[in-house]
């Protein structure tokens, strides 16, 4: 098999991209490795990891670098920026996929403690990757950072409203780390809104819809790669994969 890395060309950067089990994670850090990329994928089960990993070894005859971790385990989250710039020496593109469902009701029943685990593992998670990872990004020549949201941030629906939360208090987060960058920052961070895809939270979520009718997660992932190369990119937008359209975010 031919290990050449496909274009684009990624070769010499350090990716992290967490929810790389499965699903868009997993579809995405194959293709960042595919681009030449040196992958730190992250997640809570070692099994999933290590079939990305084989996947990565199949398609580049690379390894990857496994890192299993509960992101909402916010002390050892604390020491992911230390320990990637003591091992690796930097950081040039963080892809933030992993995400939680949640409780799809009526906002009146959902539970107190529902609404928490949801705030814990969605904006609180994605401020501890900011304050860990940052600093890293922000040194890079061409540091990239994508974050994956859903459209109910935008547009609040019935029984989605813990999505809804959890997402547009992530969004706000990013881009409030967009205008906090020095001016002249080559780090560019962005919001990828990937539509409905074939995955397994789609599943559980929508058990009715016809998975097969959904865009499968290696056909984004190409879409979510473009966002992390070198050269001209947008900043601080709400990028949408069905057509790839850029919104102010």
């Amino acid at each position: 098999m031919n290990h050449a890395p496909t274009s684009p060309d990624l070769r010499g950067r350090v990716a992290l991209v967490t929810g790389a089990s499965r699903g868009i994670g997993q579809a995405v850090a194959v293709a960042l490795a595919r681009a030449g990329a040196r992958c730190i994928v992250v997640a809570r089960t070692q099994g999933g990891l290590e079939q990305t990993d084989d996947l990565i070894r199949q398609h580049t005859g690379q390894e990857a670098i496994l890192l299993p971790l509960d992101l909402t385990d916010g002390e050892r989250l604390d020491t992911l920026g230390p320990s990637i710039a003591a091992r690796e020496g930097g950081l040039d593109i963080m892809v933030h996929c992993a995400g939680a469902l949640g409780v799809l009701s009526p906002l009146p029943h959902i539970r107190p403690q529902d609404l928490a685990a949801a705030m814990q593992a969605g904006p609180l998670t994605t401020w501890r990757l900011i304050r860990t990872l940052g600093p890293l990004l922000e040194r890079a020549p061409a540091g990239r950072a994508v974050f994956l949201t859903d459209r109910h941030a935008r547009h609040p629906t019935p029984f989605w409203g813990m999505v809804a939360a959890t997402r547009a208090a992530q969004d706000a987060l990013v881009m409030t780390w967009v205008r906090e960058l020095p001016q002249g920052s080559p780090l560019r961070i962005n919001l990828f809104e990937p539509g409905m895809v074939a995955t397994r939270l789609r599943r559980l979520a929508m058990p009715a819809l016809d998975m097969a009718s959904l865009p499968t997660p290696e056909a984004i992932a190409p879409r979510i790669v473009r966002l992390c190369l070198p050269g001209s990119q947008p900043q601080g937008a709400y990028v949408q994969a069905d057509t790839m359209q850029e919104i102010r975010a």
